[in-house]
């Protein structure tokens, strides 16, 4: 293995079409791995190597891919202190139905190239990724793409950044021109400008003086930079404040180093990867500031049996640690589960314990992923990203370890579901080969559930928008030749408590020899908003209050269990419930009929009685939308999202465009790409994704229990 100082693990991650799969090809050919650069719009693209990504022009799954980058280089060329930096890097859809794919390569990743448009700036998606990347404190580059096109203006990016964002944005250079005329950069911290040629597709570059017209600007800014990291770094504010000529590049890139690693500052960068310019200098940021994975701190774990925290640095010596972040299935080696080694060393061929299940699995090859190809290894060790072939039961989010030394790593987010769709196969004969493909996709998607609907008996799949579910029921067809039938996309609405109530319980069932009995009081209704909070991810809030045993305490379990297992379908329209809050504080049993059994059975019957006096409602998923049309439809596009009972929330301007952001509940949307184009005539785009739950209003709820109650009948 090369030195842990030399390897970069990093995610590109944007809104939809800012550049992500494009500025990873042009990574590709400048580290050598390909020869010719594939574009999205044909559909050649590397990392979009599924039919579905070819066809739409979107990235759908995320892919790895492993290359080397020679650093330092002069003019772009090798200089005999070049050292070769080993990259992994994943590039990530932007639409907001495959979120899970970005979320899941955040957990696993060290360092981020987060791109913006040029353009359009921070858009919703963009808002997404950056509390993904804040929420597993991931180290980020900005780059702003798409500075060749009209209407380009990196500042105008930066300073969206600051205040949408509310990151400390500092650009490293300043763009030469912008638009048609994007010829190049001036870099502040070597004060030079570049010009890239293009005979040799940006590889290769010239240093020119900074342009006389900018030379005010970039003094300004760079004095900015300066004084952003000179805490970082007590000479270089001393030499700011005595002479700031004397400043080495050495010392701003240590100090921008440590600031970027401290998330204290995102470094901000531009170019137009299309037209092969900025993405060398990229590349030399992550080597310069983005953080090998010796400079992270130890991860940290739970022991399994002792439940003390443990930490293992990231070396080869250290016991065996790994996350299992995604599995895939190959039609040629089966399943993969890519997984990003914390801590030591394995051996192809060698054992790991699953902490979930328990159980030993062999890994009996081990793969280095480029896009869907797969590169056999003899081994894997700390610090690096790969992927493993011959498990039985892997999961996502599971912890692969040393036999010898268990360790739980944290598991990632996996946001809720918000729509559904009834699927049956179009044969009967294809019963269980579409049981087959679900089990399957499910397997590789989190946020793919499966139910059965008890009253008629069909699949329901519940994925995160109609493009996910799209793709889904597309993947069955082609991948596993199912062909199915599929009802109209259902809302996925959850229930919820707005009263605390107190309520006794008392099960009793004699029917020959044993009984059955069990005796609880208890308080129930909404969860605490402050627990909720603290325990993000969790839905009951459990309390047990009972003292001086009037119930034993070998039933509470049961209990607990008996409420959790209820919260799946509520009182109102057998939605599950969003949370709640259980008090258990009084009770009593009986010394031969009560057993945990009773008491689970008590708490089920109690849930139902309880919630009804709970003044339940129901919750209806509310998304985020953002409109970019031109003027002269505002007043059509407005019209209609207020009939969608849609809360405007604010318009801009963008690059001679109207921006109209709004809220709108999610049964009002669907179809609504289509009829946007109508009243557009083509030329608006929107971008819809999810923001929280709501009570409906009674109309729409009574609407709502109506047709499932009718449902039921039926």
């Amino acid at each position: 293995m090369a030195d842990l100082k030399f390897q970069r693990n990093f995610g590109i991650a944007a809104h939809i079409d800012a550049g992500k799969t494009t500025t990873t090809e042009r990574i590709l050919r400048y580290t050598g791995m390909i020869h010719k650069i594939g574009e999205v719009h044909d559909g050649a693209a590397t990392t979009d190597w599924m039919e579905q990504e070819k066809e739409r022009g979107i990235t759908i799954t995320s892919a790895a891919v492993s290359c080397q980058w020679n650093f330092p280089t002069v003019l772009g060329k090798a200089t005999p202190d070049t050292q070769k930096y080993y990259f992994n890097i994943i590039d990530t859809p932007g639409h907001v139905d495959f979120t899970v794919e970005v979320e899941r390569s955040m957990r696993v990743l060290d360092g981020l190239i987060a791109l913006f448009s040029a353009v359009d700036g921070v858009e919703p998606q963009s808002e997404t990724v950056w509390r993904q990347a804040n929420r597993y404190k991931v180290p980020r580059i900005g780059f702003v793409n798409k500075m060749d096109r009209s209407g380009a203006d990196f500042l105008m990016v930066v300073r969206q950044v600051k205040e949408m964002l509310g990151a400390k944005a500092v650009p490293l250079q300043l763009p030469i021109g912008a638009e048609d005329n994007f010829t190049g950069v001036v870099d502040l911290i070597k004060m030079k400008g570049i010009i890239w040629h293009m005979e040799t597709e940006g590889m290769t570059f010239d240093e020119i003086p900074v342009p006389a017209d900018m030379v005010e600007e970039a003094n300004e800014w760079r004095q900015n930079l300066i004084e952003a990291v000179a805490e970082y770094d007590d000479k270089l504010l001393e030499k700011f404040f005595d002479d700031p000529t004397t400043i080495s590049e050495d010392e701003v890139h240590e100090a921008i180093r440590k600031a970027a690693i401290d998330l204290s500052i995102v470094p901000m960068m531009c170019g137009s990867s299309f037209k092969n310019k900025g993405v060398q200098t990229a590349l030399d940021a992550v080597c310069r500031y983005l953080p090998a994975p010796v400079d992270i701190d130890a991860v940290e774990g739970i022991n399994p049996d002792s439940g003390e925290t443990v930490v293992r640095k990231p070396l080869a010596s250290e016991p065996f640690a790994a996350l299992a972040f995604k599995i895939m299935t190959d039609p040629f080696v089966g399943r993969l589960a890519f997984f990003r080694v914390y801590s030591g060393h394995l051996d192809a061929g060698s054992y790991v314990l699953n902490v979930r299940s328990g159980k030993k699995e062999r890994i009996s090859r081990i793969m280095k992923m480029f896009a869907n190809k797969q590169n056999p290894i003899d081994f894997i060790e700390a610090g690096d990203i790969g992927a493993a072939v011959g498990f039985k039961e892997i999961k996502t989010g599971d912890t692969l370890c040393d036999e010898d030394h268990p360790i739980v790593l944290e598991n990632m987010f996996i946001p809720e579901p918000v729509i559904s769709v009834a699927v049956e196969p179009k044969a009967q004969a294809d019963v269980d080969k579409m049981g087959m493909a679900i089990a399957k996709l499910v397997e590789e998607d989190p946020t793919l559930r499966v139910r059965t609907d008890e009253e008629t008996g069909q699949t329901i799949l519940s994925g995160m928008g109609e493009l996910h579910l799209e793709i889904i029921v597309d993947r069955m067809r082609r991948e596993f030749k199912v062909e199915v039938n599929q009802g109209a996309p259902q809302v996925a609405y959850k229930e919820a408590f707005h009263a605390t109530v107190q309520h006794r319980e008392t099960l009793k069932k004699q029917t020959g020899g044993r009984g059955k009995f069990a005796d609880i009081v208890f308080e129930f209704g909404p969860a605490d908003a402050e627990w909720l909070t603290e325990n993000p991810g969790k839905s009951m809030q459990f309390v047990n209050d009972i003292f001086g045993g009037s119930i034993p305490r070998e039933f509470i379990p049961a209990i607990q269990k008996g409420f959790e297992q209820s919260m799946s379908t509520g009182v109102l329209a057998n939605y599950p419930v969003e949370s709640m809050k259980v008090r258990i504080f009084d009770g009593s049993f009986h010394q031969v009929d009560s057993d945990s059994m009773s008491f689970e059975l008590c708490a089920k019957g109690g849930f139902r009685e309880a919630a009804r006096k709970a003044k339940p409602v129901l919750l209806e998923p509310i998304m985020k939308i953002e409109v970019i049309t031109p003027e002269q439809y505002m007043g059509d596009v407005t019209g209609d999202l207020n009939r969608r009972r849609g809360m405007l929330e604010g318009m801009d301007s963008r690059a001679g465009a109207q921006v109209i952001k709004a809220k709108v509940p999610l049964s009002e949307m669907f179809g609504y790409v289509t009829q946007l184009r109508s009243l557009s005539s083509g030329r608006a785009s929107s971008t819809m994704e999810f923001s929280h739950y709501n009570p409906a209003p009674n109309n729409i709820a009574e609407e709502v229990i109506a047709r499932v109650k009718g449902k039921s009948k039926e």
